[in-house]
């Protein structure tokens, strides 16, 4: 099988997206008054709406239209005025009115667009220009955003005893309605991404702006964040698009890459054998690395769309877009810029704290307490030290970040302390007094340990004197043994360099 780079020489791969996601954030379903909830007991958060029963009549949720709303905000959509929820019509036990309300060709959020900043590299393939180099030096590579609409979920199925929890040779299917009705916003992209690298952080840039809103969890594991990828192959040098495959329910980041891998390798064989390429939908199967047919592409007039007699259309007011507009939170680009700008924060420490609202909750709290000119020491404990810790405070963080900054205590030394504190309130500080781990930072009081050292490692001051100056590392550490550990390594370097010369 051919290497992938060698096949992105001569074929390029166009890929769309899809991007489910449900509003876990919400209360009740889209359409009626039942409970959002993945814990219960099976179809225990029903009602006539939910099952589709005869005369009943569904009332849309206002706090759904709200998110989506601030979802299209957040992507550079135009918010359109007016749009409708329209009837589509398939066969399947997941939907038991055997049709799934969702949006027609106006949704409520139409026309977006998420910028991602790719590696350099990613420019030469796109000859025309696509990819633009920024004022910093990153390159931007703009994705439009076809729409953003508003639907409701399906019904949860459970295959029995049939592999991978497929239905094909299962002994039977179980069937949950509680997830029927569940709020969901549908993202789609224009076919404008080009590798399943670029596909992966489109998937991720989109995950941190959702988290930052608060209104989903995106959890790819847990199903509320769902991916589709659409793909297509065209000779390099040409224009014209060429029969495209869909893989659903791409549950991760690394199936959506390793899929969209898989089948760019796919149709290459196929086109570069003579072959066509049939419109498909394909499953991945992660642990085979490999995709299979599911069923012919449906086209969009298999589904009989038309609008909802039962719901009016919407006219939303340019006060009810203000209102959520004013409820916007600070996005995770902007945070970041701000962190690099303001506190002085590496961008690549920015990038991954403004990710994670909880991270970036933590790291305000902690820069605030730790005082001006210490934030980016602060960043560095927050990514560097807390993933590994399970329930440290702010006060913790900044405790231990300011210890750092003072060369009170080393990196080693400020572990060993999270290790002490976690999941306790004792304060850092303490416990590196209790401890005498403090450091000595005054020279004259260290100098007679880096003489005592000198004097007895003439074999390594010749080698440093030669040439072979990470014999250092040694001379430290054996100054740091000399004063018991309590002198500061990076005064004892200073003090060592000056009088080797």
């Amino acid at each position: 099988m051919r290497p992938l780079a060698e096949l992105l020489l001569d074929w390029e791969a166009v890929i769309g997206l899809e991007v489910h996601v449900e509003l876990t954030a919400l209360k009740t379903k889209l359409l009626c008054g039942c409970r959002i909830s993945r814990d219960d007991e099976p179809n225990a958060n029903v009602c006539p709406v939910c099952l589709g029963l005869p005369g009943a009549l569904p009332v849309p949720n206002e706090e759904a239209v709200r998110s989506i709303v601030m979802a299209g905000l957040a992507t550079n959509c135009q918010i359109m005025s007016r749009s409708r929820f329209y009837r589509k019509h398939y066969f399947y036990p997941d939907m038991a009115k055997n049709y799934q309300t969702t949006q027609g060709p106006v949704a409520f959020c139409m026309h977006g667009q998420l910028d991602l900043e790719v590696a350099g590299d990613a420019a030469a393939e796109r000859p025309d220009g696509s990819i633009a180099k920024a004022e910093d030096g990153s390159y931007v590579s703009p994705v439009r955003i076809q729409r953003i609409h508003l639907e409701e979920d399906a019904a949860k199925m459970v295959h029995l005893g049939g592999r991978e929890g497929r239905i094909a040779d299962a002994s039977a299917s179980l069937i949950d309605y509680n997830r029927c009705g569940t709020p969901l916003i549908e993202l789609v992209t224009e076919p404008d991404l080009r590798t399943p690298a670029e596909a992966r952080l489109f998937v991720e840039r989109l995950r941190q702006t959702i988290l930052a809103l608060g209104i989903s969890d995106c959890s790819l594991e847990g199903g509320s964040m769902r991916c589709d990828g659409n793909i297509s192959l065209r000779r390099r040098g040409t224009t014209e698009l060429g029969t495209k495959t869909e893989l659903k329910n791409l549950n991760s980041l690394k199936s959506l890459h390793d899929a969209l891998e898989f089948e760019i390798r796919r149709q290459a064989e196929v086109l570069e054998a003579g072959g066509e390429i049939c419109q498909e939908t394909r499953h991945f199967e992660p642990a085979r690395r490999r995709t299979i047919v599911m069923r012919a592409k449906e086209a969009a007039d298999d589904y009989r769309l038309f609008p909802d007699p039962d719901l009016a259309p919407f006219d939303l007011s340019e006060e009810f877009v203000e209102e959520c507009r004013a409820r916007m939170p600070e996005l995770p680009g902007a945070r970041r810029d701000r962190y690099v700008a303001e506190l002085g924060l590496r961008r690549s420490d920015a990038e991954l704290i403004a990710g994670v609202p909880a991270t970036a909750a933590l790291f305000d709290e902690a820069a605030r307490l730790a005082g001006e000119g210490h934030a980016p020491m602060v960043a560095n404990v927050v990514v560097n030290m807390v993933p590994g810790f399970e329930a440290l405070s702010a006060a913790q963080v900044a405790g231990i970040a300011n210890l750092l900054a003072e060369d009170a205590i080393t990196f080693a030394q400020a572990r060993e302390v999270l290790e002490v504190i976690d999941g306790t309130d004792e304060d850092p500080e303490g416990i590196v007094d209790a401890r005498g781990m403090r450091q000595t930072t005054d020279a004259s009081a260290l100098e007679p340990h880096v003489d005592a050292v000198l004097a007895r490692c003439e074999e390594q001051i010749r080698q440093y004197r030669a040439g072979k100056v990470q014999v250092i590392g040694y001379l430290v550490g054996q100054c740091m043994a000399e004063a018991g550990g309590s002198g500061n390594p990076k005064l004892f370097r200073q003090l060592l360099e000056a009088k080797l010369g």
